[in-house]
């Protein structure tokens, strides 16, 4: 009964890690209305601001918390180093302090 459960388990959470997989970008590389794709400095902006927009995103449809519009690894590289600079910075204190 235990392996049957265990199995179960196991199974059911792969299904869920492996349904929340993204998909290919089909709109990545490719400009909006003649403007320039969006690269790492956008994506470090786009990053730091990520709370904000969601909150706004709640109660507007016309804003995004990522830029479709992007230019790729640059641009998600900079979008995951600006949500490390707002969300990131309390590592230090959780360390063992000596008495």
């Amino acid at each position: 009964m235990k392996k049957i459960l265990v199995t179960a388990v196991l199974l059911l959470t792969a299904f869920a890690l492996v349904s929340c997989a993204a998909g290919p970008n089909d709109m990545s590389g490719v400009a909006a209305d003649g403007e320039a794709l969006a690269g790492f400095w956008q994506g470090v902006w786009h990053g730091f601001i990520s709370f904000f927009t969601f909150i706004i995103s709640l109660f507007n449809d016309n804003v995004n918390v990522y830029e479709v519009h992007n230019n790729g690894g640059w641009y998600n590289f900079g979008f995951i180093f600006g949500i490390m600079m707002f969300y990131g910075g309390g590592g230090s204190s959780s360390r063992r302090r000596r008495r």
